[in-house]
């Protein structure tokens, strides 16, 4: 009888054991409600950095007669880019495919419910925060053209830049493509977001040419407190920017948002600090320049590199941005109107780089967390950081070539009409003024 009671006992355990263990193996594909919420979160604030932050940061930059035309392609692009991602480009960034670019299996989100998970979150939110980051890049690339180009080249432009530029380049970095194969470290958009945005802003300014008047008389921003209110809401974004990036509520999402909040504040002292001693005075406009470009050159490194490093990285995204600024106007004369290229495309190279440098373990307090998988010394790291920036430069600033070329011929020119230009994109383009006084 006792027999039987242990072979029986034996047998229930053996069948809890059993269950323990399945339980087990199903956690570790289980959706995540903590890692859920905090990438909800995310999404939110990422997108508040387009709108409004973006809108309104730009938007104060302008001359009062085309701050209009600045919210109006924030928000067009915006609503392009939903669309264009939904029905496409998240598939070419995300889906099975080669090196270069994805499959079409995610097309329209095919297959995909709101039961089917991206790690231990629901792919449709996952599908929903990369969203935010292809809104915003294409966004930040109006600085580059801003007061002169026709509404519909922004349109024509915008659609086809976010799927044959930002889709295959998000593919190759984050969505298994060469780049991340060979380790490159891009936590939250470097090469992804800012080179290719800022490239793409320096080739539109090129290829357009400068405003009417530019060099030659003052272009002066036209209401820098709505430039301002922009540049807090973009602080605030990027915390879900870089945070999210961790795809989790952990600790490198908590470094990481350290990381961010450190580099901006020390890009914007560093700023204000320079012209504070080359000319006397400290600006507004200097201040928060400053932290947008320590904010883009911590983006890359943000979640591989501690807090002293994030220090290091803003001070030296100050100190550069604000000569490559003074550089890209006064001496190569480029009219890149919003400074895209020299905040964020400069930001991103040099934030990329210096991923490759503070993710080392053997530096005492500016240590990071230690190099990918397949790179064993920094000097393995900074050779693939230099691939990527190099490569992620060419691709993107010959694309984006081709398509102004395409796009001029298409429409019989990328420019707005001398007299429009001077009466203003708000009145040519959209028949309506900022202000009615």
């Amino acid at each position: 009888m006792m027999l039987a009671n242990f072979r029986l006992s034996f047998k229930y355990l053996l069948i809890l054991f059993s269950m323990l263990a399945t339980n087990a193996v199903a956690d570790e594909g289980q959706f995540s409600a903590a890692n859920t919420a905090w990438i909800l979160s995310s999404s939110a604030l990422v997108l508040l950095m387009t709108l409004p932050g973006l809108a309104l940061f730009y938007g104060g930059l302008v001359r009062s007669k085309n701050v209009l035309s600045i919210l109006m392609q924030c928000f067009s692009i915006a609503a392009l880019a939903s669309v264009l991602w939904f029905a496409i480009g998240y598939s070419l960034a995300f889906d099975m495919g080669n090196g270069f670019i994805g499959g079409l299996g995610k097309v329209l989100l095919s297959g995909i419910g709101r039961d089917s998970l991206s790690g231990d979150i629901p792919e449709p939110l996952f599908m929903l925060f990369q969203m935010t980051f292809a809104i915003i890049t294409p966004a930040l690339i109006i600085g580059g053209f801003a007061e002169r180009m026709k509404f519909s080249a922004v349109l024509i432009f915008s659609g086809a830049w976010l799927l044959l530029v930002y889709a295959p380049i998000t593919h190759w970095v984050w969505g298994g493509g060469w780049l991340a194969q060979l380790g490159l470290y891009d936590f939250a958009g470097g090469t992804v977001v800012h080179i290719t945005a800022g490239v793409a802003a320096l080739v539109a300014a090129k290829v357009l040419g400068p405003r009417k008047g530019f060099l030659n008389s003052a272009i002066m921003p036209h209401n820098l407190t709505m430039t301002v209110t922009g540049a807090g809401m973009l602080w605030v974004g990027w915390f879900g920017f870089n945070g999210g990036s961790a795809l989790g509520a952990n600790g490198t999402a908590a470094m990481a948002i350290l990381a961010t909040h450190l580099a901006a504040s020390m890009g914007a002292m560093t700023w204000a600090a320079i012209e504070w001693i080359k000319f006397g005075k400290p600006s507004a406009l200097g201040i928060v320049t400053g932290m947008v470009a320590g904010l883009g050159t911590i983006t890359p490194a943000s979640g591989y590199v501690g807090p002293a490093g994030a220090l290091v990285i803003g001070l030296l995204g100050g100190i550069v941005c604000f000569y490559s600024t003074v550089y890209i106007k006064q001496k190569l004369k480029i009219d890149d109107s919003l400074d895209v290229f020299p905040v964020h495309g400069v930001g991103g190279i040099l934030g990329t780089l210096l991923a490759g440098v503070f993710s080392s373990t053997q530096l005492g307090v500016f240590s990071g967390y230690g190099f990918a998988a397949v790179n064993e010394t920094m000097i393995d790291q900074l050779g693939v950081q230099i691939i990527g920036v190099a490569a992620t430069f060419t691709y993107t600033a010959v694309v984006t070539w081709l398509l102004f070329v395409i796009i001029r011929k298409l429409l019989g020119g990328l420019r707005v009409s001398t007299e429009q230009e001077v009466n203003g994109l708000d009145l040519s383009e959209h028949e309506e003024t900022g202000y009615s006084l």
